[in-house]
């Protein structure tokens, strides 16, 4: 019998009949045969072509060997790092090695290297030399012009210049594999293929670019000029949209990286066809005995319903990844998967997801942006709803209404993002009704991320009094019903324009609605967001007016504890961030005080020397368990040039 998962060694290939493989796809992660894991949802679209493709997953980098088990493919190796950049992957913002590798069997660590995809695209010129090789995934797409590193603190170049692949495919790449394949299929050679939307190359002379194109200041320049790179990246994010996008050129030394316009998304009947293909919704059976995978728990029994976003959140990367534009499956499509579910071993009777980046997006914004594309110098959301932008969630309800009729189904649950805003715009409070009444598992978990205009202006995410508006609409739905939910608000602490100010503003709003987050997010400057860009420059690209940025570890420290001041843990650290921010009267026992005074020794400089200690130990922790932990990681390092 044939194994139903994709070819990982020459026997499945053997019991196949198959003596060459066109595509091997090698990946950071571990075989997950599931759409939500890219590598496993690309090669089953070339599979749907005709194509042979065979798994390498966590090839040993230290050698040639692992990328030699399949043999050498007919066409081409396809590279990505996995569903996450390696790095983010590998390190937390205060750049500590993570305990725990979800996308590797049993969650261990050290299964990949730092910078995966060039890593990988080294051993493989380094075994076949000449072979073509195309990379895509989440590190691609998001490092494909020259791009500040958070991890080594420098301006990097393309990704696809320092792999030496021969093409990137950015963004979402089914249209783009498979043109791809038909033009290796047909013997072009794979340095003529340049026309493919959705994809970069690099060439020597500008006069093999064809059409129209916008030069952006070269790699040298936004290595030397932060001011260059705010430019760079202006036009980049400006053109990132499937209709209106132009190409870009960038030049990295004496060649030009070229990314063609983005890809048009898949229509509706294009993604029920790729969510209709054989996937095994489970890891490869090898797995098992190490521990299974971890990362299929969230979404074994979760049903991807939309893509794209024109939500536009600036430390978010899903606009420059999937694009403003949404489009989501079919009511048919989405029913028949979960019925399949409902067939699985292992289910229980609850569909733990329905949704995509947003889930309550299920179209376009407006009826403009799928014949002159999204707004170059506007926001559908930011810092308001737009005149133009539908609001209607009678479909999406519609869907979860199907779905929680279903036989064998106990409950649907919306777990992924919702736009607060977006429901509140809505007049009609029908979906957040039954939303609180069907969907929602106790907490109702939201975004609003900060409350200071200040900061959420550059966070492009709407003002502190739209969430309150919303607090006062889920309560008055909540007492309705009888029910007894409460709202989990998202926090972020030290973003772009977040000052000890501000941070003590959102803290004293936290006293005031009596929550106390048991888990707050740092900013995390990974490629290709616009937050990254400000964190990196101190200007916003779009305006090019300064913005505060804080850098030092003592204030991050300072402004995190902030919203967590209830943490007898964080009394130092908040008591010199109000000492320092001269708002001691907030140091006391009257009803609006956030912490008390000490009853002994209450002395300013003593706290602020604990706090200053406290601050910069944070960031020193992380040398102490590199020592000890993961040493292939680290010494993987060697390989990342």
């Amino acid at each position: 019998m044939i194994n139903e998962f994709l070819p990982i060694s020459k026997e499945d290939m053997q019991i196949r009949g198959w003596e060459q493989l066109d595509f091997v796809l090698v990946t950071g992660d571990a075989y997950v045969d599931h759409h939500s894991f890219g590598p496993a949802l690309i090669a089953r679209v070339l599979e749907d072509q005709g194509y042979k493709v065979g798994i390498i997953a966590q090839p040993d980098w230290k050698s040639t060997d692992d990328f030699k088990k399949l043999g050498i493919p007919r066409l081409g190796f396809l590279v990505a790092a996995g569903n996450m950049d390696s790095m983010v992957n590998h390190y937390t913002v205060n750049k500590k090695i993570r305990d725990k590798d979800l996308y590797s069997p049993g969650g261990r660590m050290g299964l990949r290297p730092d910078r995966a995809t060039i890593v990988y695209c080294n051993r493989i010129r380094e075994a076949y030399k000449k072979i073509p090789i195309i990379i895509g995934g989440i590190e691609a797409s998001l490092r494909r012009f020259a791009h500040y590193d958070y991890w080594s603190n420098t301006v990097r170049k393309s990704i696809l210049v320092d792999s030496s692949a021969d093409i990137l495919i950015y963004g979402m790449a089914e249209k783009q594999i498979v043109e791809i394949a038909k033009n290796l299929n047909d013997e072009l050679d794979i340095k003529y293929i340049r026309h493919i939307p959705g994809t970069c190359y690099v060439v020597d002379n500008l006069e093999l670019v064809d059409g129209e194109y916008i030069e952006i200041p070269t790699y040298k320049e936004v290595l030397e000029d932060k001011i260059k790179y705010a430019e760079a990246f202006k036009v980049q994010y400006e053109e990132q949209d499937s209709v209106r996008g132009k190409t870009i050129v960038q030049k990295h030394a004496n060649n030009y990286l070229v990314q063609n316009k983005p890809e048009r998304p898949l229509n509706r009947l294009e993604l029920d066809k790729v969510y209709s293909l054989p996937f095994q919704r489970n890891y490869h059976p090898s797995y098992e005995k190490l521990g299974g995978i971890p990362a299929i728990e969230e979404v074994k029994f979760s049903i991807v319903s939309s893509r794209g976003c024109f939500g536009s959140c600036s430390f978010c990367a899903i606009a420059f990844h999937q694009g403003r534009l949404v489009q989501s499956r079919s009511d048919a499509s989405i029913i028949k998967e979960a019925v399949e579910i409902t067939k699985l071993d292992d289910f229980k009777g609850y569909i733990h997801d329905v949704g995509g980046p947003t889930a309550n997006f299920r179209n376009p914004a407006c009826e403009k942006q799928l014949s002159e594309g999204a707004c170059k110098n506007k926001q559908c959301l930011h810092p308001k709803p737009c005149q133009e932008l539908i609001v209607d969630h009678r479909e999406y309800l519609g869907l979860l209404r199907k779905l929680r009729v279903l036989p064998n189904i106990k409950k649907v649950f919306v777990r992924s993002g919702l736009r607060y805003d977006y429901i509140l715009a809505d007049k009609d409070e029908t979906f957040l009704k039954e939303l609180l009444q069907h969907h929602v598992s106790g907490q109702l978990k939201v975004a609003p991320e900060h409350i200071s205009p200040k900061v959420l202006r550059y966070m492009r995410k709407p003002a502190g009094k739209t969430y309150n508006k919303f607090r006062e609409r889920f309560s008055h739905i909540n007492d309705k019903l009888g029910k007894n939910l409460f709202i989990i608000p998202y926090l972020m602490s030290s973003h772009p324009g977040s000052t000890l100010e501000t941070a003590i503003e959102l803290a004293e709003y936290l006293r005031d609605i009596h929550y106390q987050p048991e888990q707050v997010q740092d900013f995390y400057p990974t490629p290709g967001t616009l937050s990254t860009a400000m964190f990196y420059t101190g200007k916003d690209p779009l305006t090019m007016q300064d913005v505060y940025i804080p850098q030092k570890k003592a204030e991050k420290a300072m402004q995190r504890a902030l919203l967590q001041y209830r943490n007898p843990k964080n009394y130092d650290l908040v008591y010199y961030a109000l000492t320092e921010a001269n708002r001691t009267d907030l140091i006391g026992f009257g009803s609006k005080c956030l912490i008390k005074p000490k009853r002994k020794g209450n002395l300013v400089d003593n706290h602020k020397q604990q706090g200053k200690q406290q601050g910069k130990q944070q960031g020193k922790q992380q040398g102490e368990k590199r020592n000890t932990k993961t040493r292939s990681i680290n010494r993987s390092r060697k390989h990342n040039k």
